[in-house]
């Protein structure tokens, strides 16, 4: 029963936080990011103290339940490990392999120094959640988006309009590599390993497994009723039951609960030590190292954005037009400074999921390489919609403050610089005012410029940096108006709304 409740959980959860990530209309209420908030490093760094203690206190009751349960990336690997035991025609059994404890705190340690010095990329890399949605976001999100446009192609036939086409192209290259090869990798060690991943790499299970040596409830063997069959570890798959000395790591029990039903003595119980111990009976951690790791490093490609760099400054100084290459990156609103955004991000990529205009993608050299894979601004598809909070309403690590919607209007994440030599009305003498029409602050306003012509006026203070105006600018190769990301986002001045005036017709009106 503990199994299938165990199962029961975990799956139901998995599926939710999965289907959220890959939810595009809006299916699942926005309340449910609160799956997202209580997963351990969003709670660490949001200064979520209340989530920290319930799964804290969880793990000292229950054991490392968050990582059978609460943990998508845990799960997946159960699911990938249960298709490879229906799949592979060699019946799979584990065996007991002691820790490797030097392995664990190493990497551990390495990923708190990183996240104290700035560095979140590393932590970003080994929280498992965060890698998780990155998993979900650039692989198998497109994949489903192209599913609904397929059955989009196929029901509209019929004239039946359930579904709708949407953009199914990748969001990043380097965001897709870098989640690809973390699939790879988990996936390869939960196929055939089981939790080896969980047991050996990932800090949160390190962290939780030190906690959950002192947990009540427990695995534990019944000594007197134990034939050393050796069979409960031959299912254990964080091989952490050594059958022959009659020991459990406790730092590597997931309470899967795979044993229980496996041992027909009933000599395993999951209770208090009272309920099954025997005065003089021990239980010894197993803390020794033998265990094989491999560790696979992956270098990206740094030169492709100074070459693509330098070729636009080429073309640029050829068509006697400047470049609107940004120079600082910007931040979604909320973010308070960049500074404060990079040391809480650890690049889950649920804000980009979540993001209904689209322009929000993974940053691969923006923010330099400790911000990779952390969400910037891009307008190429379309604008931060003056009144949207999504970002700071799904966010859990702190990263993105949640913002009222009177907060947002005034949230400057960038100014707008306008380009003189790029603009079609300089260029080719015609009209336009594309960027004027679509600002909501009215921080672009037309002003006579010649033979009848307007041409395009900034005004910095009330601009908040929404990419309306460099969205619909119809200047190549290089727009006339571009957004500069602000470092530390800034409060901009209140906007007066023109009204037009109402003309009273007494009569006909001629």
């Amino acid at each position: 029963m503990l199994k299938k409740v165990r199962i029961v959980l975990s799956v139901l959860i998995f599926g939710l936080i999965t289907f959220y990530f890959l939810d595009f209309a809006e299916l699942l209420p926005n309340k449910f990011h609160v799956l997202a908030h209580i997963q351990f490093v969003s709670a660490l760094m949001s200064f979520s103290f209340i989530a920290l203690v319930i799964l804290i206190v969880l793990t000292l009751l229950l054991g490392r339940i968050y990582c059978s349960v609460i943990c998508p990336m845990g799960v997946l690997q159960d699911i990938i490990n249960w298709i490879s035991q229906k799949t592979v025609k060699k019946k799979k059994r584990f065996r007991f392999s002691p820790a490797k404890n030097i392995v664990r705190w190493s990497v551990l340690t390495i990923a708190v120094c990183s996240f104290l010095c700035g560095f979140t990329v590393l932590l970003g890399l080994l929280d498992p959640y965060s890698a998780f949605g990155r998993i979900i976001t650039n692989i198998f999100k497109p994949v489903y988006m192209i599913g609904n446009n397929l059955l989009e192609s196929i029901f509209s036939r019929f004239d039946n309009y359930t579904f709708y086409q949407v953009d199914a192209s990748l969001l990043s290259i380097s965001s897709f590599i870098i989640g690809l090869v973390t699939f790879l990798i988990i996936g390869y060690l939960a196929w055939k390993h089981g939790r080896m991943w969980c047991n050996t790499i990932c800090p949160v299970g390190t962290l939780l497994g030190f906690v959950s040596r002192f947990s009540l409830f427990k695995i534990r063997i019944d000594e007197n009723k134990c034939t050393h069959c050796m069979v409960c570890g031959t299912k254990c798959k964080a091989s952490c039951i050594d059958s022959k000395n009659q020991k459990i790591d406790y730092t590597r029990c997931v309470d899967c609960f795979d044993c229980l039903e496996s041992c027909k003595e009933g000599a395993l119980v999951y209770s208090l030590p009272s309920s099954t111990l025997k005065k003089g009976q021990q239980l010894v951690t197993s803390d020794t190292s033998k265990r094989r790791f491999l560790f696979i490093g992956m270098a990206t490609a740094v030169t492709a954005p100074k070459v693509m760099a330098q070729t636009q400054s080429v073309l640029a100084t050829v068509a006697g037009k400047v470049s609107d290459k940004r120079k600082t990156p910007i931040i979604p609103p909320g973010s308070i400074s960049l500074t404060h955004f990079q040391t809480h991000c650890t690049s889950c990529h649920l804000c980009i999921s979540k993001c209904p205009s689209h322009v929000l993608k993974p940053a691969f050299m923006e923010y330099g390489i400790a911000g990779m894979m952390q969400p910037t601004m891009f307008f190429e598809k379309g604008f931060c919609n003056f009144d949207c909070t999504v970002c700071g309403d799904v966010c859990p690590n702190g990263a993105i403050k949640p913002l009222t919607i009177e907060q947002k209007h005034l949230t400057q994440m960038g100014k707008v610089v306008f380009t003189e030599e790029n603009c079609i009305v300089y260029t080719d003498g015609t009209s336009c005012g594309a960027c004027s029409e679509h600002c909501p602050t009215q921080a672009l306003s037309m002003i006579p410029y010649k033979d009848g012509l307007t041409i395009p006026h900034v005004d910095t203070n009330i601009c908040v940096g929404c990419g309306g105006c460099e969205y619909v600018c119809p200047a190549r190769p290089f727009r006339a108006v571009h957004i500069e990301g602000n470092k530390v986002q800034q409060e901009a001045h209140p906007f007066t709304e023109i009204k037009e005036e109402k003309i009273k017709v007494d009569d006909f009106g001629f």
